[in-house]
């Protein structure tokens, strides 16, 4: 075979056949085929789409460029994918709450993209944690403790890591072919039995529309399930951020709050408590999701999902007493300040992506790929939508390395917010599951 046939059949509208598809992403794993043969087939799969059929070899292509994990464990191997919003620290309690319940929770996350958060950044502010482990010792975390949540390493689905980064710089992000074959190819190698997807929509997420979003994550679902991983998809509304922080460790703080039971943002434990029962069901593990967002809960409020983080932290290096004392161990910003509303009333809308951009624009986001990050900056106590406010009551609390950039922020997060005499219509939280 050779790459020129393949580019060309794809463009010009044919159907490529399953060991075309291998043999491309074999290439790009290899290097045999080049950034710009992958940057025009990137464009031909983008232009003239992929049948369900092509979808799933390419998946299961790019996931076998790589090492494949197999698991012999008492319980299922389950994971879940968001498709990213602003205050989104679920994996954080989510994990860990799982293997409570019986499951084993291999999670590969990333880093922040655009004005969403990385999983990765975030537990990078603790201080020792290693997000890059060998396959032996995840293995072990997996297998003894239950959960742990790092980064792909090199051996993970490379044809992939090469698309991606093409992608990036060729105009080719946004093909949902792409998109579902990089998402799964990545889940599928730690060896799912499986998967939750978290599927936004939204004025902070990257689909602002709810018809986008269902065939997204119809597609994620339909993909997963042929190529052998049980899948179940929730659209959730991220028209407002899901905690009340954005930004590295402010992110990590509200979870730690969570995990202790001392401070809980409702939507963020509704989705958390959703995507859980949802995950159980899918693995065995209970009869009905209703069943497994109780177990969840139960994880949640006997303090099972804490301790259990706190052993997956302290073997990845981080402090023994992290949950305890998380507030001693994580950065601190030297400027903080207080986001006034300039008039009363209440909450009507809120520009999500505007306060991510406002994190990135401190320091907490890359706005170029080799971007070091201030983890300590971002935005918390964050108003919601609905909130009632008199003249003069914060907004938010801005977080920043120096004084102009705090000004800079104040800016930014009075702009996204729009406040008005009338109660805005509730918006639901999870908008529609799919399979």
């Amino acid at each position: 075979m050779d790459a020129r046939a393949i580019i060309a059949a794809k463009r010009d509208g044919k159907t490529l056949s399953e060991a075309e598809l291998h043999w491309f992403a074999d290439g790009l794993a290899r290097g045999q085929v080049s950034d710009a043969q992958a940057g025009a087939f990137a464009m031909a799969v983008l232009l003239n789409g992929m049948t369900e059929t092509e979808r799933v070899a390419l998946t299961l292509a790019m996931r076998d460029s790589g090492e494949v994990q197999k698991w012999d464990l008492p319980g299922p191997v389950l994971d879940k994918h968001s498709t990213g919003g602003v205050g989104d620290n679920v994996s954080l309690m989510l994990a860990p709450a799982l293997a409570v319940c019986g499951a084993y929770v291999p999670m590969i996350s990333g880093r922040g993209l655009g004005h969403t958060g990385g999983t990765l950044d975030k537990l990078e502010s603790i201080p020792g944690y290693r997000s890059e482990i060998g396959k032996d010792e995840l293995r072990w975390m997996v297998r003894e403790i239950g959960c742990a949540i790092v980064g792909a390493g090199g051996d993970i689905a490379p044809a992939d890591k090469r698309l991606y980064a093409v992608r990036d710089v060729t105009g080719t992000v946004e093909s949902r072919d792409l998109i579902t074959a990089s998402i799964l190819s990545k889940k599928l190698a730690m060896g799912l039995e499986g998967l939750v997807l978290d599927v936004k929509v939204g004025s902070g997420a990257f689909l602002s529309g709810a018809a986008a979003a269902e065939d997204l994550a119809g597609t994620l679902v339909s993909v997963a399930r042929g190529a052998g991983c049980k899948a179940r998809a929730l659209i959730t509304d991220m028209n407002e951020p899901l905690a009340s922080a954005a930004g590295n460790a402010l992110e990590v703080a509200n979870a730690m709050a969570f995990l202790r039971g001392d401070a809980v943002d409702s939507r963020l434990w509704d989705v958390t408590v959703a995507l859980g029962g949802a995950l159980l069901k899918i693995g065995g593990l209970c009869k009905a999701a209703a069943e497994g967002q109780a177990m969840i809960a139960a994880a949640f409020q006997n303090g099972a999902a804490a301790e259990r983080f706190g052993q997956m932290i302290s073997r990845l290096g981080g402090p023994v007493d992290f949950i305890e004392r998380s507030h001693h161990y994580l950065p601190q910003s030297p400027v903080a300040g207080e986001v006034l509303a300039p008039a009363g009333g209440f909450v009507q809308a809120i520009d999500v992506k505007a306060l991510g951009l406002a994190v990135v624009s401190l320091g907490g986001g890359r706005q170029n790929e080799g971007d070091r990050l201030n983890l300590a900056v971002g935005l918390r106590d964050l108003a919601g939508r609905g909130a009632h406010l008199d003249e003069g009551e914060p907004l938010a609390v801005v977080h920043a390395a120096d004084q102009s950039g705090l000004v800079r922020a104040r800016d930014s997060v009075l702009a996204a917010y729009s406040i008005g005499p009338e109660i805005p219509e509730d918006l639901p939280l999870i908008l529609k599951r799919i399979g």
